[in-house]
Order: C-alpha cells, then structure tokens, then sequence
C-alpha cells in the first residue's frame, strides 16, 4: 500500500492543481497556480482493444438503420401494428430481426427478445395499447449480474402527437439514437464483456416515457444490479436552428438532486453539499474520463440538470427508481426537424424530421462516444458500495471505509479528492487493496471519493462517500 500524503504535501498538490499518486513527488512542490486545462486527473486513456471496436462503427450501416426506419412512414406509438410495411409493428419486426442477426454471431451470449404489455388508457394514449420494447442482451462473461443499458426509442411523431396516421418519418427523433443502439450491439455481439450490455429500442415515449418506465420497472422488480442507465435521443445532427455547426461536442444531461431521493437522504445531502455528487454526476464524469479524447473525436459537453425544458427522455423512468442515468443529446437543436409536420412553408422552408437533415458522420462519432463508455463500464470494476466518511471523532484529517468488490481481477482502490467549487476530480491517490484509507486532509474542506481498479488498469465510477457516525 502508498503511504498517505502528508497534511502538508496534499495542500501544496491541492494549490498546485497536481495529480498525487501515492508517495510525494516533485511536482507536487511546484508553485501554486490554476490546473492546466485539459482532461480531468480521472481521465483512463482508451485501450488498444477500445480502439479497435471503435473503429468498426459504420456510418454507413447508421445512415442504412435511420432511412429504413423512416421507410415504415409513421411510427406512432398508436399506428398500426399488424401491416408487414408500414407503422410501429413493422418497425417492431424489422427491428427484432437485426438483432437477432447479431445475436447469431454472438456464440450464445446474446439473445434478443420482445418485451411487451397493454398500457391501459391514459394521458396520450386513449384506448388499450400494447406497446413493445425490442430488447438485446449480451451477457457478461465474469460478472454477469452486473447491468448497463442503452436506449433509443424508435417511435416517432408529427405536430400532434395523437397524430397516428400522417408520415412521421422521426429521423432525428429518434430513428438516430435507435441507430446508434444497432450498431452498438452489431460491433458488441460478437466480444466478450465481463458485464450485462441491454441494448434496447423503446417504444411510446412521444407519449409519455411508457416503454421505457415498463422496461425499468421491470429491472427494479426483479432486484436487477443496473449500474448505469444511456439514452440516445436526438443525436442525429450537429446544426443548430440558426445554421451554426458544432460537429464535435455532444451534450450529456445529467441530474444532480436525484429523483428517487427520500426524505433522509436529502437531510443527509444537505448536511454535506451532495448537489453536484449524485450517481447520476458520477456517470457523467466517468463518460467525460473515457469518451472525451481522441479515439472518439467528441467533446462531452456534461449539462448539470436532468433534461431540457419542457422536455423529458428514457432515462427518467431509471432514475424515478433510484438508477445511475442520463441522457446523450446533440449540442444545439433545430427545431424545423423535429414533432413537425413534413410540409414547405411559403417562404420555401422545409419542416419535417427528414433523414436528409442528419449527420451520419456525427450520429457515428455519437456511437463511439457510448461505446467507449458502456465497454469500459463493462469491462471495469463494479462501482465501490458502502462507501463512507467516518465522522465519529472530529479530526483534520478524513478516513474512508467502503466494502470490497467481489471481482476477480480486483486489484485495489484509489481515493480522489477536488475542492467543493470544482466540477471535476482534480487528484487520485493509490490506496492500495484495502478497505480504509486515512489521509491527512480536513473532511470538511474537499470532496472525496473512492473509486476500485482491477488487473487490466481499468477503474470504476466513483463512489461518494456517507458520512458515517
């Protein structure tokens, strides 16, 4: 195990802006000053065998998944589902048959399936729907237990969202996240995840997040590990409404105060200025650490709330029941493409979410964006559980205690630390394959955090600690 720094060693490293990984270094004495820019102290540079999945993202076969689901003409959670080419069901079918062509490459490890119910009538939908998730699920291979899952949803509306007749051809929104979940999974069949990959296209969200509140409860209900929740929707182009271009920055909407917080975990929220330290901001930080760099191409604008305005997405269902989630959006929207009717004005300006308005090569870098994310998360350690502060004798200095992973290739856990005013982590010490670290930092002036590695070099998203009596 690294020896903790000392008082004096971390708050010299603290007002250089340094990284301090085990014993004291030089650098850690240079001259107090603001951290350079650049990726955060937890950035984990991708592998050689990332690297290679990355580069097996095809806008082609994107381009090819967005234009067929817009062949179907509507989408609409309340179109027709029993014609062979036209409306939900047969986008339903043409779906659950590509990933089954997957799975088939997949030696065993993935099968695809159909998860269905009838929604009674409710607000959006006005008489008994059964509505469908198309679900793929590739198996881990160590920790099987453990869950990831990435969405789009592929229904789609017009202008009036009980509009379940006119095209509606949802190109944008959301033809372009289903497109990147296909692919995803089509490059993921056929390798071997140490954790549980869903890749799932949704349905009825323009009505009202069914599909997907079905598809959490039905995690939930059966005590299912999800460590880590993605939706896609609205990834499709990088033009804003203006005309501007922002072709390499792709927005991630994540909440601070979670929805599923209770009463007591609020007081204990306030009590320590957990704000910016709920699961869902660790997520967040942990895609910036792996998919912002190079082998992406994509900058990870993180947005501190859980959606836009008025609007809402798949990944609110996972964090009502208390799963680490968030939300992939393009960086500016226009909104011409997207809930319109397809019509030319009389100025001659088209509306309508069209497949002509996409990006193919930014929805592609999108892809390799939530691929570097969900194989890290997959083939790293397990976020660290009972994570805690101990706070029973009032001291300067801060000790952890958390509980050891039970993976195989668990190596040992690193403590990180940053000021209460800063966004990211700013410092990783090695604690070393233990279960307590003392270091000699006041609690009560930093956040801390714990976060485990394995044998691979790879590490978890980080836990934030309970105060612990």
């Amino acid at each position: 195990m690294s020896p903790s720094p000392t008082r004096r060693t971390v708050l010299t490293a603290t007002a250089a802006g340094g990284v301090v990984l085990g014993a004291p270094t030089a650098a850690e004495a240079a001259p107090p000053g603001p951290r350079p820019p650049g990726p955060p102290a937890t950035a984990q540079p991708p592998t050689r065998e990332l690297r290679a999945l990355l580069r097996e993202i095809d806008p082609a076969r994107i381009e090819a998944t967005v234009r067929k689901l817009v062949s179907f003409g509507t989408r609409h959670t309340l179109s027709v589902q029993d014609d062979p080419a036209r409306g939900i069901g047969a986008a339903r079918d043409w779906l659950l048959s590509e990933l089954r062509s997957y799975a088939a490459a997949s030696g065993g490890r993935m099968t695809a399936e159909l998860q269905s119910y009838v929604q009674e009538p409710a607000p959006r939908v006005p008489t008994a729907t059964r509505i469908t998730n198309v679900l793929a699920t590739l198996r881990g291979s160590v920790t099987p237990e453990r869950i990831y899952v990435v969405s789009g949803h592929y229904d789609s509306r017009v202008t009036d969202v009980m509009d379940a007749t006119s095209d509606s051809p949802g190109a944008d929104d959301d033809a372009s996240g289903v497109a990147v979940v296909l692919e995803l999974a089509r490059v993921m069949a056929t390798r071997r995840p140490a954790s549980t990959i869903v890749f799932a296209a949704v349905a009825g969200e323009e009505q009202g997040l069914y599909g997907s509140a079905y598809m959490a409860q039905q995690f939930k209900a059966a005590g299912a590990d999800v460590q880590g929740m993605f939706t896609n929707d609205i990834v499709g182009s990088a033009k804003a409404d203006d005309g501007t271009l922002d072709p390499y920055t792709i927005r991630l909407f994540a909440e601070g105060v979670p929805s599923s917080e209770t009463p007591e975990q609020a007081a204990i929220r306030r009590s320590v200025g957990g704000e910016n330290d709920s699961v869902s901001r660790q997520l967040a930080r942990f895609v910036r650490d792996v998919a912002d760099n190079d082998a992406t191409g994509m900058r990870v604008r993180v947005i501190h709330r859980r959606d836009r305005y008025r609007r809402g997405g798949d990944h609110i269902p996972f964090l009502e029941r208390g799963y680490p989630a968030a939300r992939f959006t393009e960086p500016a929207e226009d909104f011409a493409h997207q809930h319109q009717d397809v019509r030319v004005d009389e100025t001659g300006k088209q509306y309508g979410d069209l497949p002509d308005f996409c990006d193919y090569g930014f929805i592609a870098r999108v892809a390799r964006v939530n691929a570097a994310t969900l194989w890290t998360l997959a083939q790293a350690p397990g976020t660290p559980r009972g994570a805690k502060i101990v706070t029973s004798t009032l001291t300067n200095s801060t000790r952890l205690v958390w509980t050891r992973g039970t993976e195989p290739d668990l190596t040992g856990y690193e403590v990180v630390w940053r000021e209460t005013t800063a966004p990211e982590w700013t410092h990783v010490v090695d604690a070393g394959d233990v279960t307590t670290y003392e270091i000699d930092l006041s609690k009560d002036n930093v956040f801390f955090g714990v976060r485990a590695v394995n044998r691979a070099g790879l590490r978890s998203p980080v836990a934030f600690p309970d105060p612990q009596a």
